[in-house]
This record gives C-alpha cells, sequence and structure tokens, in this order.
C-alpha cells in the first residue's frame, strides 16, 4: 500500500534530499545542545536573541504577562478575541502610521490567505521569483493570473507590467524585503514606482526585517522611508521578536477585506492570548531599544559576507554560501558541526536546483570571534569568489 512512498522516500535519500526533524536538546543564547554537542547556532531566526531567554520571559511575567491564557478555543470572528488583539492591532497601525491592522497565526498564514483573496478572477498579480512559498502557495489557490518575474529585475518587472498590466481590473505586486535564502534586499523604491504608474497594489513581506532595520525596527520599509508608498506590509513575531504569529497593516478597507476573505485567517482558532500579550510588550519595550544591537548585527552579516565571498555590497544578517551540489553542502555542514557550528543544509525545492547552500543567519549574540573558525573552514572548503 505504502510502497510508492517509500520509493520516493529512499530516492530523496539518495539524492541527499531527504528531511528530518533534528532532537534539539537545549538552546540557551547562541548556543544550541545538539548530538551532544553545544554548537554557535548559525540557523536560528532569533535574529535579537528574545526567544526561549528566561530573564525575558521572566520580566514580562512580572509586568503582567502570567494574567493570560494560553488558549483562544476560538476564530478571532467568535469568541477568539480579547482586548489585547485589538490593542497589538492598534499599535502596529500606529507604529505604522497605517489605517488599520490584522494579525494572523503565522507568517505562513498570512501570506497564503492575502494573497489568495486580495484578488481573483480578471485579476492579476506579479511576484519576484524568488518569494518565499507561503506567497507562491497563496497564489496557487487564488482565482488570479500570476506572473513570476527574475529575482530583483525590476526592469523585467516592467516588461510583464506593459504587456499585461491592460488585460486585468486589479493587480498587485508582491515581493519579500530582506529574502530569506539570499539575504539581499528587493529593489523597493523602483517596485514602489512602478506600482504607482502602473495602478497596482504593492505587498511587501518584511518577515526577515520586521525588528532588524529602522529605527523603531519595522523593517526595510521604515529604513527607506517608503512606508507610505507600500500599500500592505506583512511582518512575523516569529522571528526576530521571539513569539509567535504575524500581522498585516495598510489601507482601512484592504485590511476589513482581508478580514472578511481571508480564509486562513477566517478558519483559524485565533493564537493563545499569551503569546499575544507577549508580542504586545516585546514590541513596546524591546524593537526600538535595541537599534545598536540589531545595526551592528547587521554590519557583522555585511562584514562576514565580504570575507566570504570578497566583494561588498551585501545588505543584511542573513549570508549565504551557495555550494552548488546537495551531497557537498551537506558534508560541509558535517564538518562545521564536529568544529563547533549548527548550520543546515538548505536544498531545493527550497531553493533553485544546482544552489544548495548554508544559510547563515546571524542573531545578536554573535561575535566576529564566534565566526573565525567557519570563515577558516569555508576557505578551505569552497571555492568561493
Amino acid at each position: 500500500m505504502f510502497e510508492s512512498y517509500n520509493q520516493i522516500l529512499e530516492e530523496l535519500k539518495q539524492n541527499a534530499h531527504h528531511r528530518e526533524i533534528r532532537d534539539i536538546s537545549f538552546k540557551d543564547g547562541k548556543y544550541i545542545l545538539f548530538g551532544g554537542k553545544r554548537l554557535v547556532n548559525l540557523s536560528s531566526n532569533n535574529y535579537l536573541g528574545l526567544a526561549d531567554n528566561k530573564d525575558v520571559t521572566a520580566e514580562f511575567l512580572k509586568a503582567g504577562g502570567n494574567e493570560y491564557s494560553f488558549g483562544s478555543a476560538s476564530a478571532r470572528l467568535l469568541t477568539g478575541s480579547l482586548p489585547v488583539y485589538k490593542e497589538l492591532e492598534k499599535l502596529l497601525a500606529s507604529l505604522y502610521n497605517k489605517e488599520s491592522a490584522l494579525l494572523f497565526n503565522s507568517g505562513y498564514h498570512a501570506n497564503v490567505g492575502i494573497n489568495s483573496a486580495l484578488v481573483g478572477c480578471g485579476d492579476v498579480i506579479f511576484s519576484d521569483k524568488l518569494n518565499h512559498a507561503s506567497i507562491i502557495d497563496g497564489m496557487c489557490l487564488g482565482k488570479a493570473k500570476f506572473f513570476r518575474y527574475p529575482h530583483n529585475d525590476a526592469e523585467r518587472l516592467e516588461a510583464l507590467l506593459e504587456r499585461e498590466r491592460g488585460h486585468y481590473k486589479s493587480a498587485v505586486i508582491v515581493t519579500e524585503s530582506i529574502f530569506s535564502m539570499d539575504g539581499d534586499c528587493a529593489p523597493l523604491e523602483k517596485l514602489v514606482e512602478l506600482k504607482e504608474k502602473y495602478n497596482c497594489i504593492l505587498v511587501v513581506d518584511e518577515a526577515h526585517a520586521f525588528g532588524v532595520f529602522g529605527e523603531k525596527g519595522l523593517g526595510v520599509c521604515e529604513h527607506l522611508n517608503l512606508i507610505d508608498k507600500v500599500d500592505l506590509i506583512v511582518g512575523t513575531f516569529g522571528k526576530a521578536v521571539g513569539s509567535v504569529g504575524a500581522f498585516v497593516v495598510g489601507n482601512g478597507t484592504l485590511i476589513d477585506y482581508l478580514t472578511n476573505k481571508a480564509r486562513s485567517f477566517i478558519f483559524s482558532t485565533a493564537l493563545p492570548p499569551i503569546n499575544i500579550a507577549f508580542s504586545l510588550w516585546i514590541i513596546e519595550n524591546y524593537l526600538a531599544q535595541m537599534k545598536e544591537e540589531r545595526y551592528k548585527m547587521i554590519a557583522l552579516g555585511q562584514k562576514l559576507f565580504k570575507k566570504l565571498n570578497g566583494n561588498d555590497g551585501h545588505f543584511s544578517h542573513i549570508v549565504p554560501v551557495v555550494i552548488g551540489e546537495n551531497k557537498k553542502t551537506c558534508e560541509i555542514c558535517d564538518l562545521l558541526y564536529q568544529n563547533g557550528y549548527f548550520t543546515l543544509p538548505v536544498r531545493p525545492p527550497t531553493v533553485p536546483e544546482g544552489t544548495s547552500r548554508l544559510r547563515l543567519s546571524l542573531t545578536t549574540d554573535i561575535e566576529e570571534k564566534d565566526l573565525e573558525k567557519l570563515v577558516e573552514i569555508l576557505g578551505n572548503e569552497t571555492h568561493l569568489a
């Protein structure tokens, strides 16, 4: 009965594509205990070191966090909402100077819900080819036509807009700001120009930038002073904020529409009140206040990229090391493990065929001296330009 599944799994193993959940024993700041070894964790999205931080948790509980329950037991549109949910949404709308905000259970829920609901039959979406799987899945679930333009290629996007925009009613341009697998940044200023020129809605996913970039930690849109030019901004709490969940901020009409049409919001039990309260508290007490640590982390990412690649121009705290072959990538991860680093191989379909890589993800706890051995190993084991 299960022979075909076993065959597929065996093929995955033979091609170094097989994935498994790792038995991680403990997390302690920048370190992770795995396989009996204490390793520098370079595969985490815990950018500000707030998740699993016992002092931060104790501070939150002392500040009143223990007043909130561990379950909502219902969707928001039924009984799964309390004042703290609205407080968080109002805070986010205020920070971004937008009319409204809406909470989702995760970045995946947000992107699937937004990109499947925002446009429909007779409409169109233009999506960066390297956008996250959640954006792609949302487009596939929706009824709008979609086109995927070459990564960060605004000229090719404009050519598509010139050719296709006039055939559709509503149009959306969607992109990540910081791309999760390359750590590079979308040409947001140019995308704003194009969305205005061709009458499109611009949606920017700040998942890996929220809590990291900008004076207040609001993301690249804040860093580039573009918040008022972007129609919908998506962010997550499960990375820099160290919590769980996601949000979208924007025009009141669009947020009201998503409240009524985004199935991933309508049909999901709401996140527990204690998680909502924790996200609210972190944003109020940590994001803007950690500006120095955030910018130091970004600078370290830029420096690490230059050491590994020999050139400037990298933008973020996420540093890709493209190896190419699956097996070689796994072997380098094993070598780094033996030398005190926790890295994971990123392989297709997460990245395009032939571009398997390490995704070195920095946090504010990591210092330059922590990376010296890693730079030496990668310099010996890879052929980076």
